[in-house]
C-alpha cells in the first residue's frame, strides 16, 4: 500500500518492535492455556456427564465466556489501555482453569460449566492480543503485525496438546482426573502471561496510537482509513469494512469450532486414545497459527478480500476431507484438521486486517471488542450445536454442513466488492520539525 502523491508515507514508530516482542512472549505462554480446552474439554464433559450429545457444551461455554470477556476486555482497553485489559483477561482465564481442575476433582458438573465460562476470558484475551500488535503498524504492514502475534501462539498451542498424557499423570498423582491435567498447564500459562503483560507492555500501544493520531490531526497531516475520519461523515469508521471483516471471521470461527470440537469425540468412538486425538489437535492448532507470517504477507500484498475468499474454499475442502476420511485413519483426519486450521487462519488474519483498516484509534478497542463478541458467539453456537448434529446425523453430516457453510464467505465478499468504497486518504505520521518548515 502506497500513500497518494503528495502525502508523506507512514512511518513505523520505534516502539512497535518492543511491543511486538512483549506480545510474542506472552502469546507463547498463553498458547498452552488456549490448547487445554480445545484438546480435552469435550472429552472431560463426556466423561463427567456420560453423554456424547453434551460433549459440545464445554466448547460452547468457553466461547460464550470469550464473548463476555471480549466485551469486558474491549471496554477496559478503551478506558485504560491494552496493558490492563489484556493482563486482567489472562488472570481471569487462569482463575477459570483452576475452577475446572477443582470441578473435576469434586465431580461437580455445575462448577465445571461455570469454570469453563470463566476460562473463556483467557481464550478471548489470546485472540484480542492480535489487535494490540497492529495498533502502531502502518497500513501496509498490518497483516504482518497481526500474523506475528498469532504466530507466537504456535509454540505453546502445539506443545500443550502433546502434554495431555504427562499433565494427566501429574493430575492423577494429585488425585485429580487425568483429563483435568491440561487445565493445570492452562492455570500456569495464563497466569504467567498476565504477569508478563502487566509488567512489560510499555508503552501501551493503543494509548500511543491515539496520541500519534491526535498529533497528526494537530499537525494538519492527512489521516487514513484506520487513523481518523477523513472523507467520512463521522468518526465511526467504515461500517462496510467492519461488517465484511466480522462476517468472514464469524463464519470461519463457527465452522472451525464445530468440526474441531467433535473430532476428538469421533476419534475416541472409533478406538483412538487421547494421545492420538492430542496429536491431531496439535497439528490442527499448529495450522491455525504456524502459517500466520505467510498469511500476513499475502494479506498485505494480494489484498484482504482475496485471502478471505481463500479461507472459505479451504474450509470447504477441510469439511469434505473430514467427511470422507476413514474413521480409523489418523493421517486422513489429521490432514482434514490441518486444512481446517489453515482456513481459519486465512479468515482470521484477513478479517482482522479489514476491521483494523475500518476503525479509527479512538474506536478501535470498543469496536474490536464487539467484533470479537460476534466471533465468540459464533464459536459458542458451533460448539453447542456440534454434539447435537453428530447425535442426529453423524460426524460426516457435521463436516459436510460446515464445509458448505464456509463457502458463504464468497458471495459476501462479492456483494461488498460491488459497493462503492468510502473516500480515503493515506495516513501520515506526525511531521518532523524540518517538514513543518
Amino acid at each position: 500500500m502506497r500513500a497518494p502523491h503528495g502525502v508523506p508515507a507512514p512511518r513505523e514508530v520505534p516502539e512497535q518492535r518492543r511491543i511486538l516482542a512483549v506480545l510474542v512472549f506472552s502469546q507463547i505462554l498463553s498458547g498452552a492455556g488456549l490448547a487445554a480446552g480445545i484438546t480435552v474439554g469435550a472429552l472431560l464433559a463426556e466423561e463427567m456427564l456420560g453423554s456424547t450429545g453434551l460433549a459440545g457444551v464445554p466448547s460452547a461455554l468457553f466461547t460464550a465466556g470469550a464473548a463476555l470477556g471480549a466485551v469486558g476486555i474491549g471496554r477496559l482497553c478503551r478506558s485504560h489501555g491494552r496493558r490492563p485489559g489484556l493482563a486482567l483477561g489472562y488472570a481471569v482465564g487462569a482463575l477459570g482453569s483452576l475452577g475446572v481442575v477443582v470441578a473435576a476433582a469434586l465431580g461437580s458438573a455445575l462448577l465445571l460449566f461455570v469454570a469453563l465460562l470463566v476460562y473463556g476470558a483467557g481464550t478471548a484475551t489470546n485472540l484480542m492480543a492480535r489487535y494490540a500488535g497492529a495498533d502502531l503498524a502502518t497500513p501496509a504492514r498490518r497483516g504482518r503485525a497481526v500474523s506475528t502475534v498469532l504466530f507466537a501462539t504456535t509454540l505453546g498451542a502445539v506443545v500443550g496438546p502433546n502434554l495431555v498424557a504427562l499433565t494427566g499423570e501429574v493430575a492423577h498423582t494429585w488425585g485429580i482426573p487425568r483429563l483435568a491435567g491440561p487445565f493445570l498447564l492452562a492455570l500456569a500459562a495464563f497466569g504467567a502471561a498476565a504477569v508478563a503483560l502487566a509488567t512489560l507492555l510499555r508503552p501501551d500501544p493503543l494509548r500511543l496510537a491515539e496520541q500519534l493520531a491526535a498529533a497528526a490531526r494537530d499537525d494538519g497531516a492527512a489521516e487514513g482509513p484506520a487513523d481518523g475520519d477523513a472523507g467520512r461523515p463521522d468518526a465511526s469508521g467504515d461500517r462496510l469494512g467492519v461488517a465484511v471483516g466480522t462476517t468472514v471471521m464469524v463464519l470461519t470461527q463457527l465452522v472451525m469450532i464445530a468440526i474441531m470440537t467433535m473430532t476428538p469425540v469421533h476419534m475416541q468412538a472409533h478406538g483412538h486414545g487421547t494421545q492420538a486425538a492430542g496429536l491431531v489437535i496439535a497439528l490442527h492448532v499448529g495450522a491455525m497459527f504456524l502459517p500466520s507470517p505467510l498469511t500476513g504477507l499475502l494479506v498485505d500484498r494480494l489484498g484482504r478480500r482475496w485471502i478471505a475468499g481463500a479461507s472459505g474454499v479451504t474450509l470447504a475442502a477441510a469439511g469434505a476431507l473430514a467427511a470422507l476420511a476413514p474413521p480409523h485413519s489418523v493421517p486422513a483426519l489429521a490432514a482434514a484438521l490441518v486444512l481446517l486450521g489453515l482456513g481459519w487462519n486465512f479468515g482470521l488474519v484477513s478479517g482482522t486486517a479489514l476491521v483494523i483498516d475500518a476503525l479509527p484509534p479512538t474506536r478501535r478497542a470498543s469496536g474490536q471488542g464487539l467484533v470479537d463478541v460476534g466471533i465468540a458467539l459464533a464459536g459458542a453456537v458451533g460448539g453447542l450445536s456440534s454434539g447435537l448434529v453428530v447425535v442426529l446425523g453423524g460426524y460426516r453430516t457435521l463436516a459436510l454442513a460446515g464445509g458448505l457453510l464456509a463457502l458463504a464467505v464468497i458471495p459476501v465478499l462479492g456483494w461488498a466488492a460491488r459497493r462503492p468504497a468510502p473516500a480515503r486518504t493515506a495516513p501520515a505520521a506526525p511531521r518532523t520539525e524540518a517538514e513543518r518548515t
